[in-house]
Order: C-alpha cells, then structure tokens, then sequence
C-alpha cells in the first residue's frame, strides 16, 4: 500500500455574517463548496501557502489574523489505477481578514467559483467536512486547536 501525506492551510474570512468559500468539483464531477486554501509546496511555510493558495482562488489578499488549529485526517482509498493509497492530510485552519484585491474566480486551478456565502445557508450547502470544521473552530476558538470530540479521540 502506497502511503501519501499532504499538508495544506485554509483561511476561513467572515464578513458580515457571510463566509469566503470556492466551489470545486468532488472526485465524481459534483460541485462542492470548500475553503479557499491548499497543498504547501515543498519549503513553503503554511502561513504564505494560505495567503497564496486565498488569493489564486479568490482574488483577494488577506491578512491572517490567527491560526484556529490544525486539523487532521486520515482513511485509505482506491487511486485511478484501483491501487490502495493509506492517506493522512495535515490542514492548518486560518482566520483571515481581506486587505485587497477584487473578488473573482480562478481559471485553469482546483476552484472554478469564489463566493460570499451568508452563515445560514451553510447547512444547506453542498460542502466538504472541512468548511463545517473550521466554522466551529471559529465559532469555539479552543485553547489547544483542537475540537472536544477530536481531542477525546470521538471522530
């Protein structure tokens, strides 16, 4: 069994009651709304791979005003060759609060629509675990990063 790990950083920006998210397609083509964030190239340190990873996806600029906590996962899939793949994902979860730039929707990336999405209607949104993990980790702010069920070993 192959093993890969990805580290990667997100910046949940709240604004008004609203959340910067971007659309992108799941593995099966549908369109799920996930934080604007990723993959760290290899030497890059996770606070500019957030900063870089907002503004490719969105436009905007952002400051980053907090690490929230670090969120890991870990299952074992199939790749495209039906190959097992033991994965175990690292992602940093930022605040940022925009400084510039204009919103607009990557071309040629991961993303294909960036958007203000109101708080609210998040449950109703197709989404990805991430987004709902991140909101609580800005709802909450736990002193350790960390979410009580996590912690306890509860996932």
């Amino acid at each position: 069994m192959r093993e890969k790990l990805r580290v990667a950083a997100y910046a949940i920006c709240v604004r008004d009651g609203q959340i910067l998210l971007a659309r992108s397609p799941a593995q099966d083509g549908t369109p799920e709304w996930v934080l604007p964030g990723g993959g760290m190239e290899h030497g890059e340190d996770p606070y500019d791979t957030v900063r870089r990873e907002v503004e490719e996806e969105t436009g905007y600029r952002i400051e980053v005003t907090g690490l929230l906590g670090v969120d890991s996962s870990h299952r074992v899939f199939r790749d495209g060759f039906g190959r097992p793949v033991d994965h175990h994902g690292v992602r940093f979860v930022y605040e940022g609060r925009i400084t510039g730039g204009e919103l607009r929707n990557e071309v040629g990336g991961s993303t294909d629509l960036a958007a203000w999405q109101d708080l609210d209607a998040v449950p109703g949104l197709v989404r990805i675990g991430l987004v709902d993990t991140a909101l609580r980790l800005w709802r909450e702010r736990p002193a350790g990063g960390r979410l009580a069920e996590v912690a306890e070993g509860v996932e």
